[in-house]
């Protein structure tokens, strides 16, 4: 008997899914544990092997194609089963449940015509486009029964201006003159004529999931924002010191601040939380998620108990998360679970910013880039290394006097990173 596969939900916050490739054709054999499809979600490429054993009768979704989480992925039965009934039923079911779908979405209804306000404008018909497309506007004639076609903007603009109109060839509709055929005029008797292009690309699945989660957090969790100055010169000749002590080895800036972030943490825990609705929890242990850029958007895997992790151990999971996720190879274990975010865009020369709260974490650190600038230490005006981070607070959870003692806590440990930096630790 035929035994229909569903497109599996295998992140918790995907929604569908993409195959990025098929490893059995129809008619092929499949048994239970053969890799049967990799799939994209919106946050890896993952691997989905069959329950079911059978013949491939049928494929729900084409390479390259998109799929809701539990819709038909395929089916497997006995080779020559006649499927057309089941295949006719499930389309029934997907008519069914897009009717049902709309039925719950809301209505929004379209404004009144008296609503709409009169704006005496000019006008341009442009088609959307599926992919690409291109539109320009040609001269026309603008002399019509002997008249001059053109707008009173456009006639007020040219007296204004000076523009002999005669010798203009108007862009609107019919060859009309219109403003900006004299904002664009050479004074060559011609006006310029523009072309307006555009490209529209499909949002990827892990675009949407960015897109759904980050307006979520931003308009639900009140966000406020703490930005404190560090002096990072002992930390640039402490790092100088460990990495040729640690050579071929090398530690980075930010595995210091993700090593500093999990020290100021154990500290205060009532910062190392998250709002559940209900309830806050608090967290004893310490897991650090680290932003990182990937083509499609943004990918946080997470450091595991980084507290108790030396730095070399530390930049040693940073930089392998950081290529797993380039190549969509995470896998969930390695991005769920974070209790704290880092956000460091100062490698990208930028010196301050602020970032948008990763749920269920009640804050988020961003960290700046290091700036030399005149400090004045002493007394005196020095040269000196001054990082700028900023943490972004749910009020919900975390208030201003508890996230800026956290924030000088982190600031005292990279400020002197011999607190941090116990033989066990580096």
């Amino acid at each position: 008997m035929a035994e229909v596969v569903r497109m599996p939900k295998l992140s918790d916050t995907m929604k569908e899914g993409v195959i990025a490739e098929w490893h059995k054709n129809i008619g092929d054999t499949v048994e239970s544990g053969d890799l049967l499809a990799e799939i994209e979600t919106d946050k890896a490429t993952m691997e989905f092997e069959a329950f079911e054993e059978g013949v491939l009768l049928y494929k729900g979704v084409e390479k390259g194609g998109a799929a809701p989480v539990d819709s038909v992925l395929a089916i497997l039965g006995e080779k020559g089963e006649d499927i057309t009934k089941l295949i006719e039923e499930l389309a029934q079911e997907k008519v069914e449940a897009s009717a049902e779908a709309e039925e719950k979405t809301e209505k929004v209804a379209a404004p009144k015509p008296s609503s709409i306000p009169k704006i005496a404008t000019e006008t341009k018909a442009i088609a959307t486009p599926s992919r690409m497309a291109t539109t320009s506007y040609p001269p026309a004639s603008s002399i019509s029964d002997g008249r001059l076609k053109i707008s009173p903007l456009a006639k007020k603009l040219a007296e204004e201006k000076g523009v002999n109109t005669a010798f203009l060839k108007g862009t609107g509709e019919g060859g009309r003159i219109v403003k900006r055929d004299i904002d664009n005029y050479n004074g060559s008797g011609t006006s310029f004529v523009g072309v307006e292009s555009f490209r529209d690309e499909p949002v990827s699945q892990m675009r949407k999931v960015i897109a759904a989660r980050l307006a979520e957090s931003k308009f639900t969790a009140p966000h406020f924002y703490l930005t404190i100055s560090i002096d990072m010169d002992n930390a640039i000749e402490a790092r100088k010191a460990i990495n040729k002590m640690i050579a071929p080895q090398k530690i980075s800036f930010n595995d210091m601040v993700v090593k500093a972030s999990a020290a100021a943490l154990k500290d205060h825990p009532e910062v190392n939380a998250g709002w559940y609705g209900d309830f806050i929890r608090y967290n004893e242990h310490v897991h650090i998620g680290v932003a990182v850029a990937v083509p499609d958007g943004l990918l946080v895997p997470v450091v595991r108990f980084a507290d108790g992790k030396s730095l070399t151990k530390i930049g040693e999971e940073v930089r392998e998360y950081a290529i797993k996720a380039k190549t969509k190879k995470l896998q969930p274990e390695e991005w769920q679970g974070n209790t704290f975010t880092i956000s460091n865009l100062g490698m990208f020369g930028i010196e301050e910013f602020t970032a948008i709260i990763n749920p269920p974490d009640s804050v988020i650190l961003a960290i700046g880039g290091i700036s030399q600038v005149p400090v004045v230490k002493n007394g005196e005006i020095v040269p000196g290394n001054v990082m700028k981070v900023t943490l972004s607070c749910d009020h919900r959870v975390v208030d201003g006097a508890v996230g800026s003692t956290f924030l000088n806590t982190f600031k005292n440990y990279m400020e002197n990173p011999v607190l941090l930096l116990g033989k066990q630790n580096i």
